[in-house]
């Protein structure tokens, strides 16, 4: 009787959380449904740039669109190649990647240490200046910047040209700043204890404690980069010191758009960039997750 009793409770107690358990899978379902529609959205137009770039030029226009080539045309990738320079425009690529990043990194980690750690006077109204200029577009001061560099300076078709107006980096200084905000002040007191200056405390010690943050401002440099378009088309006149991004336009002509070698061209340009994602990809994480956290 009283198994009966004890078997009746715990089939009432069923029923009743059989309702909220139905609930609790049904959301996480829908969530995983959001999250994977999420995830395709994001891989299909590397998808797509993969297949069309296997296409010849017709079934990659054709409509309606093939979702597999019907013959692998591998030949693409080295017609692309020949297509342009892109020697030049990789060489040219790296050299303004490699020289922006290390000139990122060193005027943001100055800046970013004298807002973090130093006081000086009008430091925060400074700073606020600063973070004013991120409401600014881009295009507003596109014209201004044209002229400094190639009236004034006469940097026209110059590395100096695509590098240099790209070294002040607002938003670096401020991702630098705070992850710096969050060293211990403890640090710092024994440094000075100990003899060592403003300096020689960021080289010895802020620098490789904040490796993910700077590891994340450089890596986001690098892209921006490497995927820079607009400024390096008006700043440089040929292929000797035009990048890949700039090369990649020679597949549309007034004849139209060769778009099965442009996707394959597409594709050996991207192909660094997500190399080198995949490798620091840990150290970019972890940069902008402790990023203005206190220590």
């Amino acid at each position: 009787m009283v198994g009966a009793v004890t078997a009746s409770r715990q089939s009432a107690s069923g029923v009743a959380a059989r309702p909220g358990g139905s609930l609790r899978v049904l959301l996480r379902v829908a969530v995983h449904g959001f999250l994977l529609t999420g995830a395709i959205t994001t891989v299909f137009p590397f998808y797509w740039m993969l297949v069309s770039s296997l296409k010849s030029n017709t079934e990659a226009t054709a409509s309606p669109p093939t979702f597999w080539p019907k013959a692998l045309q591998w030949a693409n990738y080295g017609s692309a190649w020949a297509s342009a320079p892109f020697g030049r425009y990789f060489l040219n690529t790296i050299i303004v990647s490699v020289c922006q990043v290390v000139g990122v990194l060193l005027v943001a980690s100055l800046a970013a240490y004298a807002f973090a750690r130093m006081e000086f006077h009008g430091k925060n109204a400074v700073f606020t200046v600063f973070l004013a200029t991120l409401m600014i577009p881009g295009e507003v001061t596109l014209i201004p910047n044209f002229v400094i560099v190639t009236k004034w300076l006469g940097w026209y078709d110059t590395y100096q040209a695509q590098v240099v107006p790209y070294l002040g980096s607002v938003f670096a200084i401020f991702l630098l700043r705070q992850f710096f905000m969050s060293i211990p002040k403890d640090l710092e007191d024994a440094a000075v204890m100990d003899g060592c200056g403003q300096l020689r405390f960021l080289w010895s010690i802020v620098v490789p404690l904040s490796r993910p943050a700077l590891i994340t401002v450089g890596l986001l440099n690098f892209l921006g980069a490497w995927n820079a378009f607009l400024w390096p088309l008006l700043v440089t006149r040929g292929a000797a010191m035009r990048p890949i991004q700039v090369g990649l336009s020679a597949f549309s002509t007034d004849g139209g758009t060769r778009y099965a070698e442009l996707m394959a061209a597409s594709t050996f340009v991207i192909l660094p960039t997500a190399v080198i994602y995949l490798i620091a990809q840990r150290y970019f994480v972890e940069g902008i997750t402790r990023t203005g956290l206190k220590g």
